[in-house]
C-alpha cells in the first residue's frame, strides 16, 4: 500500500534499492555560497563603538536615572537623570523631558526638555527642540533647529574670573 514505485527518485540519505545502485540526487545540485551582509549605513558614532550604549527604542517610555552609560540614545520616551554619561543621541521620535543630564556630546534631533550641561559640542539637528537651562561648551544650530530658556556658555578650563578679558564700559 505505501510501497515506492521503481520509477521514484531515490531521495538523500535513502539506501539503495534492490538491484538499484544508491544515488544522492542532490549531490548534482550546485551549492549555494552564503552572501556575505551588506554593511548598513551608519553615522558615526558620538564615542567609541565599544563603551556602553543603551538605546531607548520607539514606542519604549522610560523613567528614573541612568548611570555609567557611554552613550544614550533615546528614540522613544524618556524621563530621567543622567549620571556619569558621555554622550546623548535624541532621534527625531525621541522626547527627553523633565529631565537633567550633564554629558560631554550631545546630538539632539527630537526634544529635550529639562536641564543640559554639555562640556563639549552640543549639537541641534533641523528638526531639533531644546527647553530649559542649558550650558554648553561648543554649540552648532542647523537651521530650523531651536533653542529656548536660560542659555550659557560655560566658561573655557583653565580660565578663571580674574583671567578673563575685562570689559570697560
Amino acid at each position: 500500500m505505501f510501497r515506492r514505485k521503481d520509477a521514484d527518485p531515490i531521495r538523500s540519505g535513502e539506501g539503495p534499492r534492490e538491484g538499484r545502485p544508491g544515488r544522492d540526487e542532490t549531490a548534482d545540485l550546485p551549492r549555494r555560497q552564503a552572501e556575505a551582509p551588506k554593511a548598513a549605513v551608519e553615522k558615526p558614532p558620538l564615542v567609541g563603538a565599544d563603551g556602553k550604549r543603551l538605546i531607548v527604542g520607539k514606542g519604549i517610555s522610560l523613567s528614573g536615572e541612568i548611570t555609567a552609560c557611554d552613550r544614550l540614545v533615546v528614540e522613544g520616551s524618556v524621563q530621567v537623570t543622567l549620571n556619569d554619561t558621555r554622550a546623548i543621541e535624541i532621534a527625531e521620535s525621541g522626547k527627553f523631558t523633565n529631565g537633567k543630564a550633564e554629558v560631554d556630546e550631545a546630538e539632539i534631533s527630537g526634544i529635550y526638555e529639562g536641564e543640559l550641561t554639555v562640556r563639549r559640542r552640543l549639537l541641534i539637528r533641523s528638526t531639533g527642540r531644546v527647553t530649559g537651562t542649558v550650558r554648553y561648551g561648543e554649540l552648532e544650530i542647523e537651521r530650523g533647529g531651536r533653542i529656548s530658556g536660560t542659555i550659557s556658555m560655560l566658561e573655557e578650563a583653565g580660565q578663571t574670573p580674574a583671567s578673563r578679558p575685562r570689559k570697560d564700559g
